[in-house]
Order: structure tokens, then sequence, then C-alpha cells
């Protein structure tokens, strides 16, 4: 046999793309459309970003931005970056990449793992501060002379699914494709393969993007949320809300909001009903799939892109403990849970002055002090809890002569109390306090109460 006759890739890059649709067999609603996945965590790098990763490095050697042998450095939650690490190996370069802390740690050994360097930086600061994920590339690039792959406002990333990603679904369905539907995190993947197929259909195809409910893609607060790679967080201090310029707002027919709950269920339900084990963006995607398929015909044909694999996350939405501790499940049988023994506690902006304070009505004698967000008067997402007021402390203190009305509450905050979720037993929770007199309760991952430890709760504070 002489090598010709051999039916194998030259190298793994030639192995990105060409995924296979899979028809939802079991979750999908009878009566609807017929869903499919574009299973995009068949690729080599296990996410749908081997497409735009492989196809940035290319446009980026055609126009002499990288050289061989040079150094690409890059912002990701952490697909990108394999992506990247896989292309970069294949060809030689050198690779840095900068993750959020928020990203899980089976993204940064895999990353770690094709050779390419990792730097962690906090991901909950304003796009202008030093330490954002984008700022801190942009600085590692200019000051190493690499090349910035840039995905966000990258032309190549968009690219890559309209001549790729939207033609194979056409193919693949015959033409037959009538709605599809993709996450928004840069937006290359809805943007690319939504204009495709509407270029293709004579605007037939509607385009649904998917997006976590808080969100700004969907008209959401901006608040932290708990799926990876998916979605547009905004910092309040944030000067200017810039979004991506590979994200064309003009391709998506409507952003459909899912809740971070409904996104982790539904992935894991994927898991255990039809044997795909997925991330929670897919879940995010399937949600409004399967929400979309419920309203239509079986004459209809729905294409939903599932990114990633579940594997890079099994530390996270498929670890129950973890799930509990953040309020997202509530399975724990034949005992207290800590919904059974939580009292109601009350939120206010750290910006709070004492007398706003004391003439806050809410519920509980702890408060959580949190980010200042205008508008929002939903509960905190423990990410922007930055610590704690008792105010019958406050109280005293004002009684005493100590504090006066116009006095800012910050002199007042101790530290956030720990927290434990709404689902978890009581006797487990209690224990993980410790020596903590109290914690907060978490609803996905939410302020919802307070839980009073060992402690006698009039010597919480």
């Amino acid at each position: 046999m002489t090598e010709t006759d051999v039916d194998a890739f030259d190298s793994v890059l030639e192995a990105i793309g060409g995924t296979p649709l899979i028809r939802l067999a079991r979750v999908a609603p009878e009566a609807g459309a017929p869903v499919y996945v574009k299973a995009e965590f068949l690729n080599p790098g296990g996410s749908v970003k081997d497409r735009a990763a492989l196809s940035m490095v290319l446009a980026a050697e055609r126009s002499g931005e990288l050289k061989p042998g040079g150094h690409i450095v890059e912002g990701t939650s952490g697909n990108t970056g394999i992506g990247l690490a896989i292309v970069a190996a294949q060809r030689g370069y050198r690779l840095t990449v900068v993750v959020p802390d928020k990203s899980s740690r089976e993204k940064t050994l895999i990353l770690q793992a094709y050779g390419a360097e990792v730097v962690v930086t906090p991901g909950a600061v304003p796009r202008e501060d030093p330490a954002h994920v984008s700022q801190l590339a942009r600085r590692i690039a200019e000051e190493s002379g690499g090349w910035l792959a840039n995905q966000y406002d990258n032309p190549a990333n968009p690219a890559a699914h309209h001549e790729g990603t939207g033609p194979e679904i056409w193919r693949q369905t015959r033409g037959r494709v009538t709605h599809f539907v993709a996450g928004i995190g840069t937006g290359g993947t809805i943007s690319g393969t939504g204009a495709y197929l509407k270029e293709a259909s004579d605007g037939r195809v509607r385009v649904i993007g998917a997006d976590p409910d808080h969100s700004v893609y969907s008209g959401g607060d901006g608040s932290p949320y708990f799926v990876e790679s998916i979605g547009h967080y905004l910092h309040p201090d944030t000067a200017e809300d810039l979004w991506p310029e590979s994200y064309h707002r003009g391709v998506p027919d409507v952003v459909e909001p899912i809740g971070d709950r409904e996104s982790i269920l539904t992935a894991r339900r994927l898991a255990r009903e039809e044997g795909l084990l997925l991330g929670a963006s897919a879940g995010t995607a399937v949600a409004a799939a399967l929400r979309l398929a419920a309203t239509l015909t079986p004459d209809d044909l729905v294409v939903v892109v599932v990114p990633d694999s579940g594997r890079s996350y099994l530390s996270k939405y498929y670890d129950d403990e973890w799930l509990r501790g953040f309020g997202f499940l509530e399975d724990v049988e034949d005992e207290p849970t800590v919904a059974e023994a939580a009292g109601p506690c009350s939120w206010l902006p750290s910006t709070s002055s004492a007398g706003e304070a004391l003439d806050h009505d809410g519920p509980g004698e702890l408060w959580a002090v949190t980010v200042p967000r205008p508008g929002v008067t939903g509960s905190p997402a423990f990410a922007e809890v930055t610590g704690t007021l008792d105010v019958r402390r406050l109280r005293a203190a004002e009684a005493a002569g100590l504090v006066r009305r116009e006095d800012s509450i910050t002199g007042h905050v101790t530290e956030p109390l720990p927290a434990v979720g709404l689902g978890e037993s009581h006797r487990a929770a209690t224990a993980r306090i410790g020596a903590h007199d109290a914690a907060w309760v978490l609803t996905d991952g939410r302020v919802t109460g307070v839980l009073l430890g060992a402690g006698k709760p009039e010597t919480i504070g």
C-alpha cells in the first residue's frame, strides 16, 4: 500500500469542521418541529472555536501579520485558546492565552497540555481595567511583539462560519432548514452561519440567538451569570459598553433569554436522555431550540449549534455538590434542607448612606452589600456581594451618636458571609459554615436569604 492509498488527513487541522447533524430523539417535543444539533464538540479541540482559530491564523499568515515561528496571544474563556493551541502546535507558533478566573479548571489544564502559556486574570473587572482579559492580552502582545488574534473583532471569525458551518448545514439538510439557533459569545458563529443560511434561502431561514437572561445581548442587566463561553457581561463601572465587531446584530431575528438553571439542567438532561455530554452554553442553545420547536410544525426543521463538550465542565455543571452549593439543585431527600431553615434578607448598594440604610424597608437583620447597578431591583449575584451590614449594629451606633445619617455605610460593613445553596441539606450546610454564625443562601447563584449557623441570632454580625 502506498501513502496515497491511505484514507487519512495530513494533519489534525484538516479534521476541523465537517461535523455531523444529530437529531434529538427523546427531548424534542413530539408534535413540534424536528430538532437537529450541529455537533461542534466533535472538532479536534472539542469546540466550535477550532473553526475560528484556524481561520484567524490562516488569514494572519496571508496578510503577513503572523510570521513563521511567531507568537500568538489571545484573551478567551478557553475554547478559542484551545483551538489556537492546536493550530500553534501544528504550525510552530508560541501561544499565550489570557483566561478569566471563572473559566473551568479543565480548560486551563487542556491549554497547558497543548503547551500554551496560560495567564489567569480576574473576570469581574471593568473593560478599562488593565487586568481585564482583553486589555491584558493586548498588552502582552504589544510588549512581546506578538500577534493578537482578537476573536471579538476579527472578521476571520464570522468568515469561518460563513464559509464553513453555514454551507455544511445547508448541504446536510438539503436546504430544508427553516430555523437556525445558536448562542452568542463573540457573535462569530451566529453571524457567519446565520448570514449564509439567510442568503442561501433567500431570507426564508429565521435566525434565533440564545443568551443568558442576565446578558446584555438579550436585554439583561449585564450582571454575572454561570454559563461559560456565552453572553455579554457588563461591569457597572465600565465606561463604554463595546459589543464585538464579530457580532453582526442584524443577523438574528430574535434573541431568546434563557436562565442559568434551565441551561444547566438542559445540558444534564441531554447527557442522560440523548447521550450527548455538552457544555452549559449548549444547554442554553438547546433550551431555546426546544421552546421554538414546540411552536412549529413537523414541516419545519430546526438546527442548533452545540458548541462544546461537557468534558471541560465536569467539575462544575456535572458535579452535584458544586451545583447544590450555588442553589441549582434541590434534590436532597429524607432530611431538612437549607430552604426550610433560611430566613429573609435584603440588599443595598455599597454607595448607600447610613440614613438610606436605616430607612430601607427590607426584611431580616443581615443585609447583603452589593456592587451598585442602577435600576436593578432583583436579588444580586453572589459574585457582586461585597460585604455584610448588620442593621441592628447600625441602629445601635445611631442611637449612641456614633453615626450620622449622611455618613457612608462603608465603616459599618464587614466581610461577605460564606454561601450555601438553597437545596443543600441543613446538616451539611451548617457543618460547612464552620466558625461562621451565618451564611447567605443562594438560589441559582443569587442571594435570596440568610441561614443562621450554630451561633445564637443575637450574636450574629
